[in-house]
């Protein structure tokens, strides 16, 4: 990977706040919160970032804080390099940070994939919902706390619950995660079912 090895002197200069960031691939800065959009900017209009290619976060879990990161993935359609941006929430009961949406357009599902998976609201966001889960899913899946074969949740549709004479939705990851198995021929190693999760032929101890 080619590196633009005369971009952390020249964000540091730009913003004294930026720090760099512990990266193996390409430039990386940590920058507090209301920085963000200023450094954002800065990258596309003068430093020839005009792609977002990614927008996430993490959870370092509930015993650390600052609890959640979200981290911008920026690639130069004329330099062919990438930099990585990283912004901690101030609060951790209550994550938010400033909405990239009027920066680029792609922010907008971008953001809203992280609200819903991590409950990170984003400030100023134009239509900031859910986008994978329904509206009133009380969880939020990537948050470490949430168990990695999910949780049966209340159907969202009262007529569907009456017609299919049941209350839940089976947990996520009924059914997965997928395996395959090793040693076979590509062909034949068709991932299947490792089922972790109560079902009818499962039923959940007492």
């Amino acid at each position: 990977m080619t590196t633009d090895v005369a971009l952390p002197t020249a964000v540091s200069q730009q913003f004294p706040s930026a720090t760099p960031r512990a990266s193996l691939d390409c430039p990386a800065f940590n920058v507090p919160p209301a920085d963000v959009l200023a450094v954002l900017q800065y990258l596309r209009d003068a430093q020839g970032y005009d792609f977002l290619m990614d927008a996430t976060a993490i959870d370092w879990t509930a015993e650390k804080s600052p609890r959640f990161t979200v981290v911008w993935h920026l690639y130069s359609s004329t330099k062919h390099t990438y930099v990585r941006l990283a912004a901690d929430c101030a609060s951790d009961a209550a994550p938010t940070m400033p909405s990239a949406a009027g920066l680029w357009a792609g922010a907008n599902w971008l953001e809203r994939e992280v609200y819903d998976m991590f409950g990170i609201t984003f400030d100023g966001h134009p239509d900031l919902r859910r986008i994978l889960m329904w509206d009133g899913y009380p969880y939020h899946p990537l948050r470490k706390e949430f168990p990695l074969a999910g949780l049966p949740t209340d159907l969202p549709d009262a007529e569907i619950a009456a017609e299919t004479k049941t209350n839940l939705i089976a947990a996520p990851m009924a059914g997965g995660p997928f395996v395959a198995k090793s040693g076979q021929p590509m062909g034949e190693a068709e991932p299947r079912a490792k089922d972790e999760a109560w079902n009818e032929q499962r039923p959940k101890p007492e």
